[in-house]
């Protein structure tokens, strides 16, 4: 495995060695010592055209725990910003002898495009790309569910996720999607017609437009944040609706099974999607994905530079 581009590119095998990997890199980062010196000498550069907070700061944590050299490049303010092209973006970060790329961009295929080209030789790691895929989250995202409800399994099977809200816009749900149901997960979407991609009647889901109905049959609710600045149509009549039939409130929150957990992939909308006081309870996890997310992204670092997994015990 070269590249992380879509969850797609990801055998069962491999995704459960990343999540074994970061499960070792975990209790790393516990320890007194939270540095490792595998990627000692390498450059990993951050390419981040759109804004990003936690996934950037977490790829940065993850690569200077494992001792590599990080370049941050922000597209504001850079020649991307004035219209450079990919490609000359690419040649440019090829010529600081970049090892790997971290991309976030808005439009959906470029880092496919950065790892096709004759113009990077290191690894592309696709870190969201417009409404297409964000396999780095929906890696943590399993993590903490197989931490929570795996019971020692290596993967998800049997466990019933539900995930709600903003189906269409969300890069999130996609890899999210891909990568529970190829760990044996099975998955249940949520959301108003207007708010679920075309096709989506192919994807191996089951979809319900009540979450009512499906809220106290599921081991995790995962809430999608309402991407309103991608929105140009009007997707529901206004925020108070929206949030009265597919809001995750105290009152749901009662219906879920004893052990199930509620995860959001962040920034929140409190209030919309997601009621403050549900996202600070005990049954969220929403601040562990944030932690777990530097593990597993040093797992993902881990596997794709030292070309191996980190073995049980190894330190």
């Amino acid at each position: 495995m070269r590249h992380l581009l879509s969850i797609s590119d990801l055998t069962k095998l491999e995704a459960i060695s990343i999540l074994d990997t970061a499960t070792e890199l975990s209790r790393i980062s516990d320890g007194a010592v939270k540095k490792l010196p595998t990627l000692r000498g390498r450059t990993i550069v951050n390419l981040f055209a759109e804004d990003s907070t936690r996934t950037r700061i977490s790829f940065e944590a993850a690569a200077k725990r494992l001792s590599a050299d990080v370049i941050n490049f922000s597209a504001k303010g850079s020649s991307v910003s004035k219209g450079e092209s990919l490609k000359d973006t690419a040649l440019t970060l090829q010529a600081m002898g970049a090892d790997a790329v971290i991309i976030r961009h808005g439009a959906s295929g470029a880092p496919q495009r950065l790892a096709d080209s004759e113009w990077m030789h290191g690894s592309v790691i696709n870190a969201g790309d417009g409404t297409h895929e964000h396999p780095s989250q929906a890696l943590l995202d399993a993590f903490t569910m197989r931490k929570h409800l795996g019971k020692g399994s290596s993967d998800l099977a049997g466990i019933r996720v539900a995930i709600v809200g903003d189906v269409l816009h969300s890069r999130v749900a996609r890899s999210n999607v891909l990568l529970l149901t190829l760990l044996g997960a099975s998955v249940t979407l949520v959301a108003p017609p207007t708010l679920l991609p075309v096709g989506v009647t192919s994807w191996p889901v089951t979809i319900s437009y009540d979450l009512d109905s499906v809220i106290a049959n599921v081991d995790v609710v995962m809430m999608l944040r309402v991407q309103q600045e991608r929105m140009t149509d009007l997707f529901f009549p206004n925020a108070r609706e929206y949030s009265r039939y597919f809001g995750l409130n105290t009152e749901r929150l009662k219906l879920m099974a004893p052990n199930a957990i509620v995860m959001h992939p962040g920034p929140m909308n409190r209030g919309l999607e997601i009621a403050a006081e549900v996202a600070d309870s005990a049954r969220s996890v929403i601040v562990e994905q944030v932690a777990n997310g530097v593990s597993v992204r040093m797992a993902i670092l881990y596997v794709l530079l030292a070309g191996h997994p980190l073995e049980a015990g190894a330190n």
